[in-house]
């Protein structure tokens, strides 16, 4: 099995973010970029099966700023090759932009699984693995906590609310968006970074055209925080008639005359 893994870097939202001028984006001149969260997951469970069942993975992302590094880091982890897709533009293009662009990749590699994250913090659109399906006509599943190979069919287990999940067998190919790993992400020594750190990422053109404008974002504002948290303390009656007067003083509860 070949394991396309897509990669992409979103703001660093522990860090300083400021909207631009118009505030209908962030201002993007100094904002930090890390590895999307899910992304990371997408990669070690493609790593794990790998691991299980000699799966080849290649690891893809767009060609922006900070992109070079973290497919190195993906090289040390385990990835067997990694190639930037050449991209005009910002790294703040919507998963049903780019889909085209790594709907393309997947196929001209000849993947049999393409691995995405399930969504990332400012995805407008949804998430990329449905979407990237709908390119190359093959099935999708998101929320995927667990993959595994069996009888050369894909079984993907997909969480559900409550707790639930479900498992389903699919022939490849297949795009799956990843929740979580099936384990806790591995450490990488430092000493194996340093090995792939000199390694030059080829930037590779593919058929493919990104429609970056598919809907007009008409602005962004920062959480209200005006309001704050209201502490009841006290034995469980106290706490119990407060609550009830609160519910009843935001018209959430309607109090039953006696």
């Amino acid at each position: 099995m070949h394991i396309v893994v897509a990669l992409r870097l979103v703001p660093d939202l522990s860090g300083d973010i400021e909207l631009t001028a118009d505030g209908a984006d962030l201002d993007r001149e100094w904002l930090d970029l890390k590895l999307n969260e899910f992304d990371d997951h997408a990669l070690e469970e493609a790593l794990l099966l790998k691991e299980q069942f000699g799966a080849r993975i290649t690891a893809v992302g767009l060609n922006v700023d900070g992109i070079d590094r973290t497919l190195q880091i993906a090289l040390a982890r385990g990835a067997d090759a990694a190639f930037k897709l050449a991209v005009d533009g910002d790294s703040d293009l919507s998963s049903r932009a780019t889909a085209p662009l790594f709907g393309a990749a997947a196929r001209e590699l000849g993947a049999d699984l393409f691995f995405t994250g399930v969504q990332t913090p400012e995805d407008l659109f949804g998430h990329l693995a449905p979407f990237v399906g709908a390119q190359l006509g093959w099935p999708s599943f998101s929320a995927v906590s667990r993959v595994r190979f069996e009888g050369g069919d894909v079984l993907a287990q997909q969480e559900y609310s409550g707790g639930a999940a479900a498992t389903f067998r699919v022939a490849a190919p297949v795009a799956i968006g990843v929740q979580t790993a099936s384990r806790p992400i591995r450490y990488v020594a430092g000493s194996q970074l340093r090995q792939f750190a000199a390694t030059k990422i080829e930037s590779r053109t593919v058929n493919a055209n990104i429609e970056a404008t598919l809907g007009e974002r008409l602005g962004l504002r920062r959480p209200d925080r005006n309001r704050s948290a209201a502490m009841i303390a006290g034995d469980a009656e106290t706490v119990a008639s407060q609550l009830r007067t609160l519910l009843i003083e935001r018209g959430l509860i309607k109090e039953i005359p006696a």
